[in-house]
């Protein structure tokens, strides 16, 4: 009993001691880090506070304190002090406390040190203890830059005969280094140099001349190498007017997957590709979007619905005020016809009996088929439309058919620039129909505005034009105009016509400025870039010699002295710039020696040899292996430089 209460007390003075030297203030913690070292005092607060060397900081002031009471030697370590069978006793424990305690000072945690390191076009940054060694960085490189440790070799320190087990900590270095790698063994690999020119052509810079075959002209054009090809089709497409689905396109890579691979990646030819485009013919067009066209006459030969609606809008209150005609003529429209293209025959037909075959091509076939042939075309080929709507009842139909609408000017003009749409609004049911298609092609305000014109202001000549999705009514003459006016109208347009052409003559100038100076900008970069890296290659050669010559010169033996006791050779080597080079050597050496010693001075044998005056001899010819005494250069010679050819 008295046995272990006497362990128990030891036991609270070691858990009083420990908890002093670390700092722990949870009792369970301690008492379990002391059970797991088997209540060993000093090996538990090594598990705690580790030391480098594994000597407390204290035991250099009370090395003769711990010598005393525990047997030891002043400097041994901790580890010798400790008992692994035992706990402490309660004599040596306030004595090794003091011993391995320091009252005022907790231990200095190990400084942690940076290093950038540079290697090729990579830099990469490693941080490590001070404790840790150079093999240790070596090690994280070849992880990072998978280069073996074996070819790695690391430069830059402040000092010399830094080898792999070095401690950093004995190097004195600085929080922040900046070290290099060279790598003379191992040249750079195809992937990995396929592998960072693929990232760097992603800020490369492609010039894609496109050439429109339509417009018979050429288009050049900058991306970077980071956008796709779909990307480029939509530009492409602001400046041909052909929509991407329609494009056809000559000289993209066949390795090209599909339009979302970027240009860096497409395999396209850099810095500069040729490529081609044009519009599918109609017949792929028409395959594409049969849906599309099936639907614009289903709309307009059944629409039941919008029929019925604006014939309602007739019910509030007659748009055409209908009189009874004392002519028997017939009308140009049937009633009710249900064909729009045979109502449009029928209405050629009959107009050209009435006024003759001079006269306006009349489309034949719906408003909606006309509108899309006027602006759904070609570029090149679009045109105005105009809408002619004719009114029996009117006293101006026939002045306005026979003097103004059947002009050879008027036909001319119509012919080259519109494509003329007719109807005849006699009938109220073809007065319905009309407003039904006026509603769906150009909105509602274009029908409330034929609502509002009588009888006796026909007939009627819409002007519309449009860009596929959007279109508008730009003018409505009506019956009393003469052709004078019209030629008016036509100069009117004429003009704003070349003033606009010339606007877009200068923004097309302007644009092709502003490129100008972009592709001016962008070679002066490349070249400033060229020279950049032209001048850092010239440096990391420079700096690559200059490592090989200083490894070289610490490989030299010591020169021997002028009394030495074994043969000494002393040899004066003149340069081509006529200095002189001197140094002694054993004659027991061999000539790679002599050979390191002068590519050390910077004259490698790949560039010089070496020659004897007298008899003349290339000593770089000889067995490197070969001593100064075998090949005669004893006791001393005389050796002239000069540069290969």
């Amino acid at each position: 009993m008295a046995s272990d209460s006497g362990n128990n007390m030891d036991r609270e003075i070691i858990l009083a001691d420990f908890q002093a030297c670390t700092g722990i203030d949870n009792i369970a913690e301690a008492i379990a880090l002391l059970e797991l070292n088997n209540w060993d005092l000093v090996a538990a607060i090594n598990g705690v506070i580790p030391q480098e060397n594994g000597i407390l900081p204290s035991e250099a002031s009370g090395a003769s304190r711990l010598g005393a009471d525990s047997h030891q030697p002043a400097a041994a370590p901790l580890a010798s002090t400790s008992s692994s069978s035992s706990p402490l006793h309660s004599s040596s424990s306030s004595t090794s406390t003091s011993a391995v305690c320091p009252p005022a000072e907790s231990p200095r945690p190990s400084r942690m040190l940076s290093f950038r390191v540079e290697y090729r076009q990579r830099s990469v940054e490693v941080v490590l203890e001070e404790s840790g060694t150079v093999g240790e960085i070596k090690q994280i490189l070849q992880t990072e830059l998978q280069v073996p440790v074996s070819k790695m070799q690391l430069k830059g320190w402040k000092t010399g005969g830094v080898s792999d087990t070095t401690v950093l900590s004995s190097l004195h270095l600085p929080k922040h280094n900046s070290l290099y790698i060279l790598t003379p063994d191992i040249a750079p690999t195809a992937s990995s140099s396929q592998s960072s020119g693929l990232q760097e052509s992603q800020h490369d810079s492609f010039l894609l001349i496109v050439s429109h075959h339509e417009a018979q002209r050429d288009y050049s054009l900058n991306f970077p190498g980071g956008r796709t090809i779909q990307e480029v089709k939509r530009n492409v497409s602001d400046l041909t007017n052909i929509p991407v689905r329609h494009q056809q396109w000559e000289g993209w890579p066949a390795s090209a997957p599909n339009d979302s691979v970027t240009l860096a990646a497409s395999g396209i030819s850099h810095p500069c590709h040729h490529l081609s485009v044009s519009r599918r013919p109609a017949s792929a067009d028409s395959q594409e979007a049969p849906e599309e066209s099936t639907d614009v006459h289903m709309q307009s030969d059944s629409e039941v619905e919008d029929f019925e609606d604006v014939c309602e809008f007739g019910d509030e209150g007659d748009m055409f005020v209908t009189q009874p005609s004392g002519s028997s003529k017939r009308p140009l429209i049937p009633d009710r016809a249900e064909n729009e293209g045979d109502a449009l025959l029928h209405f050629t037909a009959e107009f050209t009996s009435r006024y003759g075959e001079e006269h306006p091509v009349f489309f034949v076939g719906s408003l909606e088929a006309a509108f899309q042939e006027a602006f759904y075309g070609r570029a090149r080929d679009r045109k105005l439309l105009s809408i002619y709507l004719h009114h029996d009842s009117s006293v101006l139909a026939n002045v306005f058919c026979s003097q103004t609408l059947c002009a050879d000017t008027v036909v001319s003009c119509l012919g080259q620039n519109f494509v003329t749409w007719a109807w005849d609004v006699t009938k109220e049911a073809n007065r319905a129909r009309l407003l039904t298609m006026c509603t769906r092609l150009f909105g509602s305000g274009l029908a409330q505005t034929l609502r509002s014109f009588e009888a006796d202001r026909f007939p009627l000549l819409l002007v519309a034009m449009g860009k596929r999705a959007s279109s508008e009514v730009l003018h409505i003459i009506q019956g009393n105009s003469t052709v004078d006016e019209q030629q008016e109208d036509s100069r009117d347009e004429d003009e704003r016509e070349a003033r606009e052409l010339v606007k877009r003559e200068q923004d097309e100038a302007y644009r092709l400025s502003l490129e100008a100076d972009r592709k001016k900008r962008e070679a002066l970069e490349k070249e400033e870039a060229a020279l950049s890296l032209q001048e850092q290659m010239r440096k990391e050669q420079e700096e690559e010699r200059e490592a090989i010559r200083l490894s070289l010169e610490q490989t030299l033996p010591t020169e021997p002295k002028e009394d030495s006791k074994e043969p000494v050779s002393k040899l004066r080597v003149r340069t081509p710039s006529g200095e002189f080079l001197e140094r002694r050597f054993l004659g027991s050496c061999r000539l790679q020696v002599l050979f390191h010693f002068m590519a050390s001075k910077g004259f490698p044998l790949e560039q010089y040899k070496l020659l004897t005056t007298f008899p003349r001899r290339n000593i770089t010819q000889l067995d490197p292996l070969c001593t100064f005494l075998e090949a005669k250069l004893f006791p001393q010679e005389t050796l002239f430089l000069e540069a290969k050819d």
